[in-house]
């Protein structure tokens, strides 16, 4: 099974210049917990989770970086701290390190990266250009389709019938000297 066999092929995406309130808004209404960031051409730049919008100035959750722990991190840390609680738009917010698979990855590739990289969804391309979503859900119901149909075990009555049936089809036995 392959990844093109369990993706979300309408996927919700939003700009580089979409705004934050936008974006936040999109989540609660598709009740997704992330969108990938695409520019016109189809291609992907990004991706805005809701982790991505928890610590923001206007819930009052922006981080707080005491003095003394400041010189354990780096500037670039702090750097992106301050963007992702103030930024006013997609690209300002966004994690840029995007992990994408093709549609061609076999089912448990996919289920290996996100499980390596704890992430809860992965976008799909084809030519470098978005064309589906594979998220944990997915993999769930691609193991629902897949599973074997289970085999129904006959009761006791059931067997006997059977049995009966086919000896009686072969006549290799009489039906009265029988008892099943």
């Amino acid at each position: 099974m392959l990844a093109r066999d369990i993706m979300t092929t309408s996927v919700i995406t939003v700009t580089p210049d979409t705004p934050v309130e936008e974006i936040a808004r999109t989540l609660v209404t598709w009740r997704i917990s992330g969108v990938p960031v695409v520019e016109g051409d189809g291609r992907i730049v990004g991706i805005v989770s809701e982790g991505d919008l928890m610590r923001r100035v206007e819930s009052g959750t922006e981080p707080y970086a005491s003095w003394w722990l400041a010189g354990f991190f780096s500037p670039e840390s702090a750097d992106a701290k301050y963007r992702k609680s103030k930024g006013k738009v997609a690209r300002e917010v966004m994690t840029r390190d995007v992990e994408t698979v093709d549609d061609e990855t076999k089912v448990a590739k996919v289920a290996e990266l996100l499980e390596r990289r704890a992430i809860k969804r992965v976008p799909v391309t084809r030519d470098g250009k978005l064309v589906g979503i594979v998220s944990r859900a997915n993999l769930l119901h691609g193991l629902v389709t897949t599973a074997p149909a289970q085999t129904v075990i006959p009761d006791d009555q059931a067997i006997r019938t059977s049995i009966l049936k086919t000896l009686h089809s072969r006549r290799s036995a009489d039906d009265m000297l029988v008892n099943v």
